[in-house]
Formats: C-alpha cells, sequence, structure tokens
C-alpha cells in the first residue's frame, strides 16, 4: 500500500511531463519538501499524454515512451512512487510496467473496462470523479474497482460542471465519498480550471487554489493533488492553473498545519 493515513498524501507535478529538466526541476522541489516535513506521503505526477485537449491544435506531451522514460528516471533517481493517467485499454498494460499509480481521467471516470483493466494490474488506482459526477455516484466507480480486485483504491475530487466554462467544489463531497472507505484527494489545481475558457485551450484561476486546498483539508480530505511547473506561464499545458514551483513549498507548509489541526480534533 502507499496510502498512509497518518500522512497526508501529496501529489504533485507538472502537468504534461515535457521534458527532463522540468521533470527534474519539480522532482527536487519535492525532495526538498520530503526532508522538510516528515508528515508528507508524496507521489510524483506527470502525464505523457494531454488526450482530451480543448483543440486538435493542443500540445498533448512527449508521448508514452518518452514519458515511461522520464517517469522511470524521476522513480529512480528521486525515489518517490509515480503516478500517470491512462486513457484506453491499450496503453495500461505498458504504463502499469513503470507506475506505481494508474490514475483515470475525470472524463472517463464511468468508462468501465478501462476501470477494470486498471484495477487488474495489480496497482494503485487514482479515479477521478467526473465533472458530470455527483459526490454520491463514486459508490458505483469505486465499487467497479474493488469488485476488479483492485488493490488501492483513491478517489480525487476535481470540481462539478457549474454552467459554461466553470467549476465548483461541493465541499460536502469529502464528507460523502470518505463513506465509500477509499481516501478522498483534492485536485487543487484542475479544481480551479475554466474548460475551454482560453481561446481554443483552458483557462484557470490559479489565485484560488489555495483557498480550495485549505477548504478540502478542513472539510476532510485525505490528500491534495497540485499542479507545479517552474514557469507555468510557459508550460505546455494547464499554465494558468498551475502553482509556480518557488511558491510550492509555502503553500504545502500552510496545508500540512490545517491538515495537523484537523487530525487533532
Amino acid at each position: 500500500m502507499i496510502y498512509d493515513s497518518k500522512k497526508l498524501l501529496l501529489i504533485a507535478g507538472p502537468c504534461s511531463l515535457e521534458n527532463e529538466a522540468v521533470c527534474r526541476a519539480v522532482a527536487q522541489a519535492l525532495v526538498s519538501l520530503r526532508e522538510r516535513f516528515s508528515q508528507l506521503n508524496i507521489v510524483f505526477k506527470g502525464s505523457f499524454d494531454k488526450a482530451n485537449r480543448t483543440s486538435l491544435k493542443g500540445p498533448r506531451g512527449p508521448g508514452i515512451d518518452e514519458g515511461l522514460a522520464l517517469l522511470k528516471l524521476v522513480k529512480d533517481e528521486y525515489g518517490f512512487p509515480v503516478l500517470t493517467d491512462v486513457h484506453d485499454i491499450g496503453q495500461v498494460e505498458k504504463v502499469a510496467q513503470v507506475v506505481d499509480v494508474l490514475q483515470i481521467p475525470a472524463f472517463l471516470s464511468r468508462q468501465t473496462d478501462l476501470l477494470v483493466s486498471c484495477a487488474q494490474t495489480g496497482r494503485v488506482v487514482n479515479v477521478k470523479k467526473g465533472q458530470f459526477l455527483s459526490p454520491g455516484e463514486m459508490r458505483f466507480v469505486t465499487a467497479k474497482l474493488k469488485e476488479s480486485n483492485a488493490a488501492e483504491i483513491w478517489q480525487t475530487e476535481r470540481g462539478t460542471t457549474f454552467g459554461y466554462q466553470n467549476l465548483v467544489v461541493d465541499m460536502r463531497g469529502f464528507s460523502i465519498m470518505r463513506e465509500f472507505g477509499r481516501p478522498v484527494i483534492l485536485d487543487a489545481t484542475h479544481a480551479v480550471q475554466l474548460p475551454g475558457a482560453g481561446n481554443g485551450a483552458s483557462g484557470g484561476q490559479r489565485e484560488f487554489v489555495p483557498t480550495l486546498a485549505r477548504a478540502a483539508l478542513a472539510a476532510g480530505a485525505d490528500g491534495l493533488f497540485f499542479e507545479t511547473h517552474p514557469d507555468p506561464d510557459h508550460a505546455l499545458s494547464d499554465g494558468p492553473n498551475q502553482i509556480p514551483t518557488a511558491l510550492f513549498p509555502a503553500l504545502v507548509a500552510d496545508c500540512l498545519k490545517i491538515w495537523e489541526t484537523v487530525r487533532d480534533l
């Protein structure tokens, strides 16, 4: 098992794996956090393919072979468990040979064959709640994984569609989803996304990431998911949502204080 209820689960990394320089910069920042805070349980995240871009012209990342090589580099040299998304069952076996956590994108959270295939690898499965699902409907998603003998199941909240090009996070959802007996994580950076609002790309409001992260921990979240980049304004994808890596340690330290306070209540 990777999840440890005695530590704050922190999933962090760039949106797209992009290149070795970006991966190393983020991994080194996470090493510093690991050395500073023993209360953290850190998983490195990066996507080899951004398969759900708004526009056909949207950059998709390094691809599966180069992306898995970058994830293996981070795992071997920096010692972090690694997580990445899979988008179809043809990717699952190959990706599971490298990563520790297979992630189901929110848009695919009801794709039964993909869920079952990931569960059968023996890897941890992190499933993002679809923007179209209520928190209560996650009972059926996690049941698919449980009945397919998933080794470990995580649930990630990333907001619910709220009109056009906007998302909202219902803080009641953390209590509801915890009833299913699986850790619940807030994806604080995708939760501030403005889908399709960036003229052929998604916009975002990174200034609200700390607010949502703090609120989620106060509401009982077991972990946080952040995308962070050395230079978000020039990131390959989701730059408006990502936290500058230089500012990331202060945000994590702030969140840890809230997590510790809530645990002591």
